[in-house]
């Protein structure tokens, strides 16, 4: 009999993780912030950062403060860095909590000072060129005086200061890092000495070694995916972590010129067999892959036919025998020889970051070693 595999599952393979983990610390010498914001890039931000720390991080971000919350009910102890804050936020909960705050203007940096329980521990974030969050360059000397004198006071701890590349080019890059030690030397003259200095995220913990600094911010790389084009994860020494998969959910034979799902798009060049996967853009797998994704049915090669729908997509499998319950894999370790999410990316028109966060919560999350 035909084997049943789970009708949809991502399965997280955390030994994989703590690997990456362990190869990133071993490439770049340095300490490694583990990033497990949007529930861990989709893979279960708790799981995730267990695995993470098992592998050596010595420290966890998150966007949000909320997401760290819930780091530390799922009983995570380890340090704790948020930071994007709502405006008007206070950070009470959050000293409470022993989380590192993220501070990126002059009005985050007083609520940080006026919660209870102060000293806060903050890292303060500075805008190197990204003209996204960050201290702004135009009131960087106000918030840095003030710093000072609010650590002198005892208001506040500043454990490290951080800002974020483009990743645009090499130039770019090296104009960011110098910016950023412009504002380190500024920083250190108002009498601030942060214990951590972070700059690079993935790319440029791999490929530029003069922003390693004292500690990298890995995100994508924790997960075992590649940022670069034309370079795969096995080719950064990392192993993805999350396989997708699904079961047949049915099987139909059809004859030459039936059209497939909506609008037609895709329409059978002969006798067929179709195969039904239960998995579609309300679990985030993205419609704009119809016709180009990439999935294993039964272990072959196949491509999408016709348009993902909202809950399910139809694979034209020829003439090769499948069954209702057989597994498709969508994506998951190409050394196994299966589509990759950068494939799903290629196919979608976006980015492996966005393939793999997007999957949505009627998808299981399983993990296994």
């Amino acid at each position: 009999m035909t084997p049943t595999f789970p009708f949809r599952q991502a399965r997280i393979d955390l030994d994989a993780i703590a690997d990456n983990v362990r190869h990133l610390r071993r490439l770049t010498g340095v300490d490694v912030i583990g990033v497990v914001k949007a529930d861990g890039y989709g893979h279960g931000a708790p799981a995730v950062a267990t695995a993470a720390l098992a592998g050596g991080a010595v420290r966890l971000g998150t966007a949000t403060l909320e997401e760290s919350f819930a780091l530390r009910r799922a009983g995570i102890t380890a340090p704790l860095l948020a930071w994007l804050h709502e405006p008007g936020r206070r950070f009470d909960d959050a000293v409470e909590a022993r989380i590192e705050i993220g501070i990126s203007s002059y009005e985050q940096l007083l609520a940080a000072s006026e919660a209870a329980g102060s000293p806060a521990s903050v890292h303060l974030k500075v805008d190197t060129g990204l003209s996204r969050n960050g201290i702004a360059t135009h009131e960087l000397e106000h918030v840095l005086a003030e710093a000072a004198r609010l650590e002198r006071i005892g208001r506040i701890r500043i454990v490290g200061l951080f800002s974020h590349l483009s990743g645009a080019s090499r130039e770019d890059d090296l104009a960011q890092l110098a910016k950023y030690t412009a504002i380190l030397e500024m920083t250190e003259s108002f009498g601030i000495h942060p214990e951590i200095r972070h700059l690079a995220a993935t790319a440029a913990a791999i490929s530029l070694p003069e922003a390693r600094l004292d500690a990298v911010r890995v995100g994508l790389g924790l997960y075992g995916l590649s940022p670069f084009a034309g370079r795969t994860s096995a080719d950064l020494g990392l192993r993805p972590a999350m396989t997708l998969t699904a079961a047949v959910a049915a099987v139909r034979r059809v004859p030459a010129g039936v059209g497939v799902s909506y609008d037609y798009t895709y329409r059978t060049e002969r006798e067929t067999t179709l195969a039904l996967v239960p998995l579609g853009y309300a679990d985030g797998i993205p419609r704009q892959a119809s016709n180009r994704g990439p999935v294993l049915v039964g272990g072959r090669p196949h491509f999408v036919a016709g348009r993902i729908a909202m809950d399910q997509f139809v694979v034209d499998v020829g003439d090769e025998p499948v069954s209702v319950g057989d597994e498709v894999v969508l994506f998951g370790d190409p050394t196994l020889g299966q589509p990759s999410a950068t494939d799903w990316a290629d196919a979608a028109g976006t980015i492996n970051w966005e393939i793999v966060t997007r999957i949505g919560p009627r998808v299981p999350r399983r993990t296994v070693s």
